[in-house]
């Protein structure tokens, strides 16, 4: 009996330790933004640093007062630049909350590019099977059932450039500055031979940007002479082992990389751990939603980039 009754005792312990750890990652953390920052020397000696706010996978409903505020606070840091990589939207009327988040943002330079929820409504989904595939073709839907050409007028009406399968050019500061970005390759949408060639080497800065950091397109970016790349779409993550890290990234690229700086080839790249999440799997652990505030710097002649990160709920 006594057995029994220590069996019994164990197992409503490890419940409630499951339950704890559920409304922590539900709750605490999923709202748990933080703005990180790195220094990144990708600029010519004697050029004027510029600052890029890099925001990703809003995964957006309209009730999500708490990120809408935190985001219209980030109009705080002065960018020079906002870069937006997709999944910005998770629900039919989520434009009107974008909006309502990026509004003072939109009065500075900015780019963007769709990820696959801008234009599909999120289903529910098993979430323990990322860890033996990806979500790619989980879509098979034609028709979009979101208001992604609503989304994309409306930044474009502010002025920020649509990088979808295209490229620009744009004043940053000082800078003139090279885009180019590719649709969703996790929708088969990206389209790298439009975009294809040498990056232009009369730009004080090449830029490329994407939703997904396929390692394909990572490596024909840098090929081409892009100095800079920025993806989201990995969430980081989302559910992570602590003092461990990712156990899986929903793309081709390595667990090692799937959030923060790192190097692709001659290319610096910075994939976001975003700030949302699928309504139906609305957890973070051990991966809190983020921006990031990328400092643009002259090349150094020896070392690596700084990153060092905040975490505070605004």
């Amino acid at each position: 009996m006594c057995s029994v009754r220590r069996a019994a005792a164990a197992s409503l312990s490890l419940l409630g330790l499951g339950a704890a750890g559920l409304g922590y990652a539900a709750v605490f953390e999923r709202n748990w933004f933080r703005l990180r920052r790195f220094d990144v020397p990708v600029l010519e000696p004697g050029q004027r640093p510029i600052r890029i706010l890099h925001i990703s996978d809003l995964h957006l409903t309209p009730r999500r007062t708490r990120l809408i505020k935190w985001v219209r606070s980030l109009d705080l840091l002065n960018p020079d630049l906002i870069v937006n990589t997709g999944d910005t939207i998770a629900h039919p009327d989520a434009v009107e909350a974008y909006l309502r988040a990026v509004e003072p943002l939109l009065e500075r330079p900015g780019v963007f590019v769709y990820g696959s929820n801008d234009l599909y409504a999120p289903h529910f989904k098993n979430p323990a099977r990322y860890l033996w595939r990806t979500s790619k073709g989980d879509v098979r839907r034609n028709t979009p059932d979101l208001p992604w050409e609503e989304l994309g007028a409306a930044m474009t009406a502010a002025g920020w450039l649509d990088l979808n399968n295209k490229t620009a050019r744009l004043k940053v500061g000082d800078l003139d500055v090279h885009v180019g970005g590719i649709h969703d390759s996790h929708i088969d949408r990206d389209r790298y031979d439009e975009i294809a060639g040498q990056a232009p080497a009369d730009a004080d800065l090449r830029i490329g940007v994407m939703h997904s950091p396929e390692p394909r397109n990572l490596t024909r970016f840098a090929d081409d002479g892009y100095d800079l790349l920025l993806a989201g779409h990995t969430h980081g993550g989302q559910i992570c082992i602590p003092f461990y890290g990712a156990l899986v990234t929903n793309c081709g690229l390595d667990t090692a990389r799937v959030k923060g700086l790192s190097r692709h080839g001659r290319a610096w790249l910075h994939v976001s751990a975003g700030l949302g999440t699928s309504p139906y799997a609305p957890v973070r652990f051990a991966c809190p939603p983020e921006a990031s505030l990328l400092t643009l710097v002259p090349r150094r002649p020896v070392g690596r980039a700084r990153g060092t990160s905040t975490a505070k709920v605004r």
